[in-house]
């Protein structure tokens, strides 16, 4: 297994479909796209998958609630797509953030991982913003994950999850030292909000963090109306890693990819040899004396 390859972010516009075939044809697209440019790694936005509603009527894509319910006839043919062009690419692929309803009615926001030999897992949301609690209904999921894949173990942090630091801390100290962010924020402070978080998890952990957004303006849909973002990948920082922890991305507004090549062994030599042990030093602020 290499320690390195080249990750691919996606910083993606909300389409608008007529049948799930157009879907279809716009995901191969950009799956192919990657592809070609040796991507491994694929990540897809947070709530990305709502643009499916528009197939479905202003009836329901302008309904909050409705559309949470209705999306699910979408779920298993959403499931088998990623899987195919996974397997069919031979990549890895975090899909866009699916609502998918439980068995008790509820609904979580669902990252799956899709590898060419199936479903590696999935992370559910783990934090709930305040849309999401207060007008979507949406609820948060209860178990902090690690995926294992043939890049090594990976962890996924969805959107506002990436502000807060013990999540990922976890996830890293359960192996993984790359941490997958899809978000979807309307605002630009919203989007700072995010990529902060995600820049100091990558700080504090010494690991890397790719963050995927949503970006442009659907004004026919409920939930992704607006959207703000830039496509990054994050890094230590620290020898052997860029100034600013930002080895590399996207231009505002711009559909598209922003690739990155990262390696994983780097990340190994940094807590071991890097100017600073911010991840060894994690603990020590557990012993101090408190206010």
């Amino acid at each position: 297994m290499s320690s390195r390859f080249t990750v691919a972010s996606a910083q993606y516009d909300i389409g608008f479909f007529t049948d799930f075939a157009g879907y279809a044809e716009k995901l191969t697209t950009w799956v192919s796209e990657a592809v070609q440019q040796g991507a491994r790694l694929l990540v897809f936005p947070e709530y990305g998958s709502m643009e499916l509603t528009s197939i479905l009527g202003a009836n329901i894509y302008q309904d909050l609630h409705l559309q949470l319910h209705e999306m699910q006839r979408f779920h298993q043919d959403f499931l088998d797509l990623h899987q195919s062009l996974s397997r069919q690419f031979d990549v890895l692929i975090l899909a866009a953030t699916f609502p998918v309803q439980q068995a008790d009615g509820h609904f979580r926001n669902r990252a799956y991982l899709f590898s060419p030999d199936g479903v590696s897992g999935f992370q559910d949301k783990l934090v709930m913003t305040r849309f999401e609690n207060e007008q979507w209904s949406v609820t948060a999921g209860d178990e902090i994950k690690v995926l294992d894949t043939d890049l090594g173990r990976i962890a996924v942090n969805i959107c506002y999850d990436a502000e807060f630091p013990l999540i990922a801390n976890a996830q890293v100290q359960a192996g993984a030292d790359l941490i997958l962010v899809p978000s979807c924020t309307d605002t630009q402070a919203g989007f700072y909000r995010v990529r902060i978080g995600a820049q100091a998890r990558a700080l504090e952990n010494q690991c890397y963090v790719v963050q995927s957004p949503t970006i442009g303006e659907a004004a026919w849909s409920g939930a992704v109306d607006i959207n703000t973002g830039r496509a990054s990948v994050y890094t230590p920082v620290d020898y052997g890693f860029t100034d600013n922890g930002i080895l590399a991305e996207g231009v505002a507004d711009k559909a598209g990819w922003v690739f990155a090549e990262i390696d994983m062994a780097g990340i190994a030599a940094v807590r071991e040899t890097g100017q600073v042990f911010n991840y060894r030093d994690w603990p020590r602020q557990y012993a101090l004396k408190k206010p």
